[in-house]
C-alpha cells in the first residue's frame, strides 16, 4: 500500500466523518485565584472607598463653605465621582472573576492620564506651585500628592500584566461546578384524577342536559266570569 495511506491520521471508532482529529483546547483553569490578581481586586476596592470617603467629605465641605459651585458643575462631579468609584471596583471585580482585564486596563490608563495632568497643573500656578492646604498654614504641594497618587493605577496595571494574571483571564477563571437544571414534580396521580374530573364533569353535562324551566306563562283570558 502507499506510505501516503499508512500515514495517515485515523479517527476513532464513532468519530463522524470531517471531524478534526486534533481540536484546539482551552488552557487548564487554575484551582485558585493567582496572588496578582487577588491583589489588584483589592487594591480596587479600597481605592473605590477611598474615592467614596473622600466625595463624602470633600463635598460636604463645599457646599458648607463661602464658594458655591454653579448645579451643573455640582452635578458634573457627583456624576463623575460616582461613575469612577462604580468602575474602579467593577474593574477589579471582573479581573477576579476572569471576564478580562480590559476594563481595569482603561481604567487604570485614565488615572494614571488624570494624575499626569494634574501635576502639570500644579506645577504652573499664578503664584508657583499650588498648595493643598491641610491644617492651618501646612500645605502640600499639589504635583506631589498627584504623583504619590500615581502609585496606585501603576500597581494595578502591573499586577494585571503579571503572567498568572494573564493566564487566569485566558483559562476563564476559577472553574464553576456544574449547576442541575431544577426538575419539576411531575404529579402524574394529580393530572390523572384532574383530567378524570374534568371528563366525568363533562360527561354528566352532556347527559342530563341543561335544567328544565318552569311552566311556560298562557296568555288563555279567564272567560268564565260570572
Amino acid at each position: 500500500m502507499p506510505s501516503a495511506v499508512l500515514d495517515a491520521p485515523r479517527l476513532p471508532v464513532g468519530a463522524p466523518q470531517g471531524t478534526p482529529a486534533v481540536r484546539a483546547t482551552r488552557p487548564a483553569r487554575p484551582q485558585r485565584t493567582p496572588l496578582p490578581v487577588a491583589a489588584a481586586g483589592v487594591l480596587s476596592v479600597l481605592e473605590s472607598l477611598a474615592l467614596l470617603a473622600f466625595g463624602l467629605t470633600g463635598l460636604g465641605s463645599l457646599f458648607t463653605g463661602g464658594t458655591r459651585l454653579p448645579g451643573p458643575a455640582v452635578a458634573a462631579t457627583l456624576l463623575l465621582l460616582a461613575a469612577w468609584v462604580v468602575l474602579a471596583a467593577g474593574a477589579g471585580a471582573v479581573l477576579v472573576d476572569g471576564a478580562g482585564r480590559r476594563l481595569l486596563v482603561a481604567v487604570a490608563v485614565t488615572e494614571v492620564g488624570g494624575c499626569l495632568a494634574l501635576a502639570v497643573h500644579g506645577l504652573f500656578g499664578p503664584d508657583g506651585v499650588r498648595l493643598v492646604a491641610v491644617s492651618g498654614d501646612v500645605g502640600l504641594p499639589v504635583p506631589a500628592l498627584a504623583l504619590l497618587g500615581l502609585a496606585v493605577p501603576t500597581g494595578k496595571l502591573l499586577l494585571a500584566s503579571s503572567p498568572s494574571a494573564l493566564a487566569w483571564v485566558a483559562a476563564g477563571g476559577r472553574p464553576r461546578a456544574p449547576r442541575r437544571a431544577p426538575v419539576a414534580p411531575e404529579h402524574r396521580v394529580l393530572r390523572g384524577v384532574t383530567v378524570a374530573c374534568i371528563g366525568l364533569a363533562l360527561a354528566g353535562v352532556a347527559v342530563l342536559g341543561a335544567p328544565a324551566d318552569g311552566p311556560a306563562p298562557t296568555t288563555a283570558a279567564v272567560t268564565g266570569a260570572p
